[in-house]
């Protein structure tokens, strides 16, 4: 009866997003903020929306009103991306965290702020940088293409090539293997 048994790969976990921090660290995102905020966040939340679809994880985007923005909290939905954007005098990473104290479900931050990341990870949460993010979702963009399209690569090619390790495996502790675990995740 193993259909019944939960394993680590089905289930899934709450990405709560940076916005702007994630935008201004990939190249690809940066490109349509340089156009206009506006396009900046549509592109972000175009390829959360994809990503969304490809792997099955919930998705939350913060982005900052805090300059010019709504005196209450604003809340949206985009290919099933719940997108939040900070009030009038509140910075995301205050709402990003306000997220974390209440949740009690696997959460992964993908932010470059230094707070936020020691935050979450003192709460038992994940962090990642954006810029490794990025490349996952541009990876994820890529895997979404037919194998057969002009221009795609053969990935496993790479992997051929690569040379056994050698000499005595060093174990991580068990707080980064379980961060590993959920990175492999994404």
């Amino acid at each position: 009866m193993d259909i019944f048994r939960k394993t680590a790969e089905n289930m899934t976990m709450h990405i709560i997003v940076d916005g702007y921090n994630l935008i201004r660290q990939s190249d690809v995102l940066r490109r349509y903020e340089r156009i206009s905020l506006e396009e900046g966040r549509r592109a972000l939340v175009l390829n959360l929306a994809r990503y969304r679809k490809m792997r099955g994880h919930r998705i939350t985007v913060v982005f900052d009103g805090w300059e010019g923005g709504s005196p209450t909290e604003e809340r949206d939905r985009a290919g099933g991306v719940e997108i939040i954007y900070s009030r009038l005098g509140e910075k995301a990473d205050e709402v990003i965290k306000r997220l974390l104290q209440t949740a009690s479900e696997e959460i992964m931050v993908v932010t470059s702020d230094r707070e936020i990341a020691v935050f979450a990870e003192r709460r038992g949460k994940t962090a990642i940088a954006s810029p490794a993010f990025a490349e996952r979702l541009e990876r994820s963009a890529a895997e979404s293409f037919p194998a057969d399209a002009p221009g795609a690569e053969d990935a496993d090619e790479e992997e051929r090539t690569g040379m056994k390790k050698k000499g005595p495996s060093r174990r991580l502790s068990k707080q980064k293997r379980a961060a590993l675990a959920r990175l492999r995740k994404l």
